[in-house]
């Protein structure tokens, strides 16, 4: 049987959130995640209005229980954002999920009014949705350099670039990293499990901080914890925290994010538009991930790149393969994605270098690739059996390996920090510093060209950056 990769995710992050009941959507095709039982409205008279609609409406209908729809949680926060309780999701498979799409169809007529969204469901945000990252990371000697390789600019800490990255923290040896010798931040909650193995996603946030320093070694680099252990975060609680992060230390020039969340629809996230709305009025330059789905759907906070009166404020970055002429097999595409970067097998610090860790894989790799590619993709090389992905008719030892400091990775999650770090190199190359006025002058000065899907897209591609060859392995022909 192959891997379901996005139901072995779907699984690793409910028990990440073993209080938050999860749910699938939309409908059956399972898009993106979702908490049970609760949706989301902006705070005042709209909450108001949102809750007593549900309440008339679930009243009409028999098998709905009016008496179940409340206030969730605190009506005034920053991200604007109130939970509203509309089914209860302990009441058996579907309760909790029938009730959310009867919330959210009760309110057509009034937005339809209104001409703007009244309410959504709480979506998960993070970095592993569907197929996110591309793959897995693979150990790499220490001794190889990484890729793309660290620039020869030097640091001046009068004119360095400030970069936040909101993400997974860092780990707590990263200063032994030549690479991090700038970079500041939040260490990692839970490094290992109980029995010492590196857990899935928490050298991310180090990986990407080593992409920013290879690229753009003039910045000063700033890593938030603000995801957790399996990459994810409700959107309800993800405005907040983006608020936080810029709290701690001011508004950057450059925010990197490589998480986000799909959610059918083309107007953004209830949960994030006071957060964007604020960046807009900004300086700060947004470089966020398109996605892994291998889909043209809006993945937001990215997409907002595409939606007026941010044109400037948000870079949306997809992911080019090894060879860095064509979108890599797992990238989403489309008119909202603006650049793309190369994002397979891009080697960076995963680990500090001081205390080899072991690591267990999560997922199997494909016999095919699962996107209909033919080149070497990270679907299916290098080969391994992940824990995950045992069904249990024939169960398979899960694959271990040991990590010594760099690893192998790919996604759009590391295509955005090789992008982000290009528009602050060009801030120190140029004396530019306006983050913003960099990415319009990157943009307009490339000259580099990639084909996704069909389409000519801009090609960010760093000097440093090696090629990787994308021929199929002999075994995989």
């Amino acid at each position: 049987m192959a891997p379901q990769r996005f139901r072995e995710q779907f699984g690793q992050i409910q028990r990440s959130m073993p209080d938050v009941p999860l749910a699938m959507g939309p409908d059956d095709s399972a898009e993106f995640l979702y908490e049970k039982g609760v949706v989301l409205a902006r705070d005042g008279e709209e909450a108001r209005v949102v809750e007593d609609t549900v309440r008339e409406h679930f009243t009409a209908v028999p098998e709905l229980d009016a008496g179940q729809v409340r206030r969730a949680g605190p009506e005034t926060n920053r991200s604007g954002i109130t939970r509203i309780q509309v089914g209860d999701p302990g009441e058996g498979t579907g309760a909790g999920d029938a009730a959310v799409a009867n919330a959210l169809r009760s309110l057509r007529a009034a937005e339809g009014r209104a001409t703007r969204r009244l309410i959504s469901r709480n979506h998960v945000v993070t970095i592993a949705v569907n197929a996110c990252p591309g793959d897995e990371p693979v150990p790499v000697p220490r001794t190889d350099p990484p890729n793309p390789a660290a620039a020869d600019t030097p640091y001046d800490a009068a004119s360095a670039v400030g970069v936040l990255v909101i993400d997974t923290g860092l780990m707590r040896d990263y200063r032994s990293s030549p690479l991090l010798a700038h970079t500041d931040g939040d260490l990692q909650v839970k490094e290992c499990d109980d029995d010492g193995v590196l857990c899935q996603y928490v050298g991310h946030g180090t990986f990407i901080a080593g992409l920013l320093a290879a690229v753009a070694p003039n910045t000063d680099i700033t890593v938030r914890n603000t995801l957790n252990d399996a990459g994810a975060i409700l959107e309800s609680e993800f405005g907040e925290k983006l608020f936080e992060a810029v709290d701690q230390g001011g508004w950057p020039d450059v925010i990197s994010l490589s998480a986000g969340t799909p959610n059918g629809r083309t107007d953004g996230l209830l949960g994030v538009h006071a957060f964007m709305e604020e960046l807009r009025d900004r300086g700060t330059l947004l470089v966020a991930a398109a996605g892994n789905n291998s889909s043209a759907t809006p993945f937001w906070p990215a997409a907002y790149a595409d939606l007026p009166g941010w044109e400037n404020a948000v870079l949306s970055v997809g992911a080019l393969r090894g060879d860095g002429e064509y979108g890599a097999c797992f990238t989403n595409h489309g008119a909202w994605v603006k650049a793309y970067a190369p994002g397979e097998r891009l080697i960076s610090s995963l680990t500090g270098f001081d205390t080899p860790v072991p690591y267990v894989y999560q997922h199997s790799t494909y016999d095919a690739c699962r996107f209909g590619f033919t080149y070497s993709c990270t679907c299916r090389t290098p080969r391994h059996t992940g824990l995950l992905s045992d069904s249990g008719d024939a169960p398979g030892k899960p694959d271990q390996v040991m990590f010594e400091g760099h690893a192998q990775w790919s996604g759009t999650s590391f295509a955005t920090p090789v992008a982000a770090g290009l528009v602050a190199a060009h801030m120190t190359a140029h004396q530019e510093s306006a983050a913003r006025a960099a990415r319009t002058q990157l943009l307009a000065g490339n000259t580099e060209y990639a084909e996704v899907r069909g389409a000519h897209v801009p090609a960010l591609r760093p000097a440093t950056w090696r090629p990787v060859s994308v021929e199929p392995p002999a075994d995989a022909a």
